[in-house]
């Protein structure tokens, strides 16, 4: 019997017996509209289907949609429409029926105020339209920073099968014989641009090519390292996190996709089933492996909180312990000196993962059925390619562990997170130095380059009020600028601290999400004042401020009647309207990763 005989549908004229109760969790015939007559809802389904040139075969196949993020303020999503020609192309010849529906799109340098302020919101878009549609498994196109933590937050909520697949990193661009990147060479540049040591006419040239191709950006910064990780989970085929966004690889990978999405939609393989602690330890293995992106410690957290079996159980602490027994391994900006397409020539995640074996759990799931063990000998039995040069042996690693850590103290009861692999003075993780405090980005803004700014190069740079709730969405300012006397003066880097995030491809000795933020009333963090002595010790993950209890208990409590009397800004939170509103008050801290209470799997 034909493929083709065994999908070949049931009469149409089933569907309208008013005797036969309508029961099916599958196809066009699942999550029917409710108006009060579900024979009704399932004929007028139909008629507006039909509108589309859609036939009964057709309607009677696995149904997979297709979220399009396609949007043109997102350079990083502009290959969106190839890669859906090419996942159903997949899903059509595997016997489904892919249908294609959009979604918000969020792009970093897009989004006012931040993309992480979106982010909760494109996960409520995505798990929404995932439950209302008719969909028997569901692939989910996303690539910029925090499209691929919304995407997966929603999926895992919504609990139907679904398989990410992302747009992939550019090329990196050429000035003067040296090979450029987004976005840790943007970083780089700009702050040789600051210090005076190239002109303006260098800069604007530069800026022509750091981002040559479309695509993510082409080092280990947020997009590539949460491709590496949804790979790691298990959720898509182990190239799909390397392939450039240009290649015909990146297109044989989305006909894949839609090729899995038809056997994942048979199967019924839900991510809640899928995944498991496993799968996320074995995540947390690669993302200290390859120095990612210190905004995937906040997604993994709100990921691991939207399942009902791992919220609390995957924390700060878990990504602690398995830092301090993993090596960083993998040679790319901002830790190392190369670029994502420098990783999938070397062999890209399936050597990366044959190498880190010893450390994995063998036995977590795969979105193909099987576990990565299996995933792993299938590749071990064929000629492995690995290029030590880029993916280094656990023998030979870059840095020895802990490339991400977490340090505590009175300063950060609930933790802070710092890429220690890219410290570029690593003396100054070993640190105590006076503080030098702006109370918000514009009062930074304002006092930064003042040249009687009384600061040195042993100060320490403390910028509040840009956490989840006090800026809102956390920026990207933790990558707190030099002072331009200092940079000047050829100092590279300071130590750095602040509530918000930085972004993945910049590098520094920076402390961040540091909980609770400075906006809330009860935040240690919140007091410091310009001249407190403050310490630093990554040996003993301290981050400490040299203030006695009872002086620190009466900070704290003297700024609590400020922020919460009157007309304060903890009331106008409460009366804020929109979205705004809804995300000052619902959203969480950065040790539990900021997302909205109410979205994880237990609620408030």
């Amino acid at each position: 019997m034909s493929d083709h005989e065994h999908t070949k549908p049931p009469s149409p004229n089933r569907d309208y017996d008013l005797t036969q109760p309508i029961t099916s969790s599958s196809g066009l015939r699942q999550g029917l509209t409710s108006y009060g007559d579900v024979h009704f809802s399932l004929f007028l389904r139909k008629v507006f289907i039909k509108a589309l040139g859609y036939s009964e075969d057709a309607l009677s196949r696995p149904i997979i949609g297709i979220i399009n993020t396609f949007s043109g303020f997102n350079p990083c999503h502009a290959n969106v429409p190839q890669l859906i020609e090419a996942a159903k192309r997949g899903v059509h010849l595997s016997g489904g029926l892919a249908v294609e529906f959009p979604t918000i799109s969020v792009h970093e340098s897009f989004s006012h105020p931040t993309s992480m302020f979106l982010r909760n919101l494109m996960s409520m878009d995505t798990e929404e339209m995932i439950k209302a549609q008719p969909l028997d498994a569901c692939i989910m196109i996303g690539g910029c920073d925090k499209t691929v933590p919304a995407q997966l937050m929603g999926g895992i909520s919504a609990n139907k099968p679904i398989l990410p697949l992302v747009t992939g990193p550019m090329l990196p661009g050429s000035h003067r014989g040296q090979r450029l990147g987004a976005c840790t060479d943007c970083r780089n540049n700009w702050a040789a641009f600051r210090a005076g040591e190239m002109d303006v006419e260098e800069i604007a040239e530069i800026n022509e090519e750091l981002a040559p191709t479309i695509g993510t950006c082409g080092v280990m910064g947020t997009a590539s390292t949460m491709a590496c990780i949804i790979a790691a989970l298990g959720m898509m085929p182990l190239k799909g996190a390397s392939a450039p966004a240009v290649s015909s690889a990146r297109l044989r990978l989305a006909e894949e996709t839609g090729t899995i999405a038809v056997a994942v939609a048979k199967a019924h393989r839900k991510p809640q089933e899928l995944l498991s602690k496993e799968s996320f330890l074995n995540a947390i293995t690669v993302l200290q492996a390859i120095g990612g992106s210190t905004n995937a410690v906040v997604h993994l957290l709100a990921i691991a909180n939207r399942h009902p079996d791992l919220q609390g159980v995957i924390t700060l602490q878990t990504i602690e312990d398995i830092g301090k027994k993993t090596p960083l391994l993998v040679d790319l900006k901002p830790s190392g000196d190369n670029y994502m397409n420098d990783f999938h020539n070397a062999g890209g995640m399936l050597a990366l993962l044959s190498v880190l074996r010893p450390l994995l759990h063998l036995d977590a799931k795969t979105i193909s059925g099987e576990t990565l063990g299996q995933v792993l000998d299938v590749a071990s039995s064929k000629r492995l390619f690995c290029d030590e040069r880029i993916i280094r042996p656990l023998s030979n690693p870059l840095y020895p562990s802990s490339s991400l850590a977490v340090l505590r103290g009175n300063l950060a009861p609930n933790g802070a997170v710092v890429k220690a692999s890219a410290s570029k003075d690593r003396t100054l993780l070993s640190h105590t130095g006076p503080a030098m405090v702006f109370e918000n980005s514009a009062d930074m803004a304002l006092r930064i380059d003042d040249p009687d700014l009384p600061v040195t190069k042993d100060s320490i740079l403390v910028l509040k009020g840009i956490g989840p709730i006090g800026n809102p969405g956390m920026p990207e300012a933790g990558m707190i600028p030099i002072p331009k006397k200092l940079a000047a003066a050829g100092v590279k880097d300071m130590l750095r601290l602040s509530d918000g995030r930085m972004s993945g491809t910049a590098g520094g000795t920076i402390i961040l999400h540091i909980s609770p933020e400075a906006a809330l009333p009860e935040s240690p963090f919140g007091v410091v004042r310009t001249g407190d002595m403050i310490t630093c010790d990554l040996k003993s993950r301290k981050l400490h401020v040299y203030l006695s209890e009872e002086i620190l208990s009466a900070r704290i409590l003297q700024r609590r009647s400020l922020l919460e009397g009157g007309d304060g800004p903890v009331r106008a939170r409460q009366l804020r309207r929109g979205y705004r509103g809804l995300y000052e008050r619902s959203v969480n801290q950065a040790h539990e990763g900021t997302d909205f209470d109410f979205l994880t799997a237990k609620g408030c």
